[in-house]
């Protein structure tokens, strides 16, 4: 699978990439990551990729024509069967593990990240989708491409080693993970439940589904308003 992120800040996505499970599958070549500066589809002597909002009103706008550029030269358009073209933005879809197993199907993500105030408007008919990573503000879109990348990357197959480790994980069956335990047995009076230590594994599964039960209802119970 093929991930292209476009930002101005490619240097940010460096050490990320250069570590841990990405850096396998990269390793591996389970996925291909290319990351491009918008900047190399400027023409003015500045590589101004923004420009001031009409109307007025403070910050700088992303402007269209040079991420309608920057995906003619990558010769990627919306529409296309094997892939999808995002927009990181506030108004966008909520990404959630759902939506990460549904984009893990598709041959390339291309990952836009913008800055300053935002796209001029009319980026928006470029895309195929708009993400947002949650309710809350970040400087620029490379942290939530970060996210997306990273949490489709472990769903593509042989990115962890194990099914189990994707099937057993928070979201996954739409339940947060139960809770895990490792040794000291007891730590400053703190146990581990006995029915961890017991080898009866039937009793170990319905533990930590009720476990698991428990802490999605306490965190978010419109997890369970499923039919």
């Amino acid at each position: 699978m093929e991930f292209i992120i476009l930002t101005i800040f490619p240097e940010a996505f460096e050490s990320y990439f250069n570590i841990s499970v990405i850096k396998r599958a990269l390793s591996k070549k389970l996925i291909k990551i290319e990351v491009r500066n918008l900047r190399d589809w400027t023409t003015d002597a500045h590589k101004s990729v923004d420009d001031r909002p009409y109307g007025g009103g403070a910050g700088m706008v992303m402007k269209v024509e040079i991420i309608d550029k920057a995906l003619k030269g990558l010769k990627v358009k919306k529409g296309q069967k094997n892939s999808r073209i995002i927009l990181l933005t506030p108004q966008g879809q909520k990404f959630e593990q759902k939506l990460a197993l549904k984009l893990s199907n598709f041959k390339t993500l291309i990952l836009i990240c913008g800055r300053y105030e935002g796209f001029d408007e009319r980026v928006r008919t470029l895309v195929d989708m708009e993400i947002c990573v949650g309710d809350y503000i970040v400087t620029g879109g490379e942290i939530p491409a970060m996210a997306v990348l990273d949490a489709v990357a472990r769903l593509i197959p042989g990115v962890l080693g194990k099914r189990e480790s994707t099937v057993n994980e928070s979201f996954s069956d739409g339940l947060l993970e139960y809770p895990q335990y490792t040794r000291p047995e007891v730590y400053k009076r703190m146990k581990v439940p006995k029915v961890l230590l017991s080898g009866n594994h039937k009793k170990v599964e319905d533990w930590r589904k009720q476990e698991a039960l428990k802490r999605t209802k306490n965190r978010r119970p419109d997890l369970l308003d499923r039919k």
